[in-house]
């Protein structure tokens, strides 16, 4: 386990032992971790256990959402990162959780009068000039609030893959199609990604229904928890239901496993967020296919995925 401020000396520690072992984790179309496949066989190397994504990047040990996050989840082995996708005021997509930017960023500071700080009545300029590092630790001073496009070049450069979420899409009309276009022209959108490579989730039904019917082709998952008996409706759209912990039990997992999802195929969960050891035993017990965590090497110590 990584301890803040040591967190650079324990992920070079790390990278060196994965070096030894033969490097980061592959992104191999077949088994589990592809985007097509149950997670819950044997892990994406083969490994056993569920397969482990990286919540904001190894955002447990560096400032969620940012670049450091994700090189630092590649440093760690893990090729599963996952992101959060707004819009600000001149419709430039940028990655961020929260639709005001206060928690993350010293906007307060440097807009005082800006108050309450939503993304949206920001221009991407204005945004770029933000700290989004400062605030978890005096050694990420300086990193910033990537766009989308910024986002998926680093990915890419890393040889990773991604689970990329919609944040509020109620607050964005038109973000599908426009958070795809992004995707389209940063070469995501090839055979190889998008059965590979991406994910596609948002909490409303109604925008995974809507990428869905952009682009039928793609892997979409819903967060949340739906009764049993509504199940069978999100699988005509979707391949993945995304719950929290707390929500589920084994019961519900195998009835999720029981349908057949928008592919044809056995839909899958991916439980989040699981950041200790004994509850991500007990999702994996459940049977979920994988487990999305701001501190993948705890999870990937407890159940023994990559």
């Amino acid at each position: 386990m990584y301890v803040r401020p040591a967190a650079a000396a324990a992920a070079a520690f790390l990278g060196l032992a994965l070096t030894l072992l033969g490097g980061t984790a592959s992104y191999a179309a077949t088994g589990p971790g592809s985007a097509t496949g149950p997670g819950s066989a044997s892990g994406p190397l083969g490994l056993g256990g569920p397969v482990v994504y990286a919540h904001r990047g190894a955002s447990a040990y560096a400032p969620e959402n940012t670049l450091e996050a994700v090189d630092l989840a590649r440093r760690m082995g893990f090729d599963w990162v996952e992101n959060d996708v707004q819009r600000t005021k001149d419709g430039e997509l940028v990655v961020i959780h929260d639709d005001t930017l206060a928690r993350t960023t010293d906007a307060e500071q440097v807009f005082p009068d800006r108050k309450p700080w939503r993304v949206k009545d920001f221009t991407a300029a204005e945004i770029a000039r933000l700290d989004a590092g400062g605030w978890f630790g005096e050694e990420y001073a300086g990193a910033f609030v990537p766009t989308l496009r910024q986002y998926l070049d680093r990915v890419q450069r890393n040889r990773q893959r991604l689970l990329l979420e919609i944040k509020k899409p109620e607050l964005y009309p038109g973000i599908e199609e426009q958070t795809l276009r992004v995707l389209g022209e940063a070469g995501w959108l090839d055979p190889r990604h998008v059965s590979q490579r991406l994910v596609v989730q948002s909490f409303s039904a109604d925008c995974v229904r809507i990428v869905h019917g952009l682009r039928p082709d793609l892997v979409t998952a819903f967060l949340g928890t739906p009764p049993v008996a509504e199940l069978p409706r999100y699988a005509e759209f979707t391949d993945r239901i995304n719950p929290w912990h707390t929500t589920i039990s084994a019961d519900w997992v195998a009835a999720v496993h029981g349908l057949l999802g928008a592919h044809g195929r056995a839909m899958e969960v991916d439980t989040w967020i699981v950041d200790d050891a004994a509850t991500a035993r007990k999702v994996q017990e459940m049977g979920v296919d994988g487990i999305i965590t701001n501190a993948p090497d705890v999870v990937r110590e407890a159940v023994g995925g990559f």
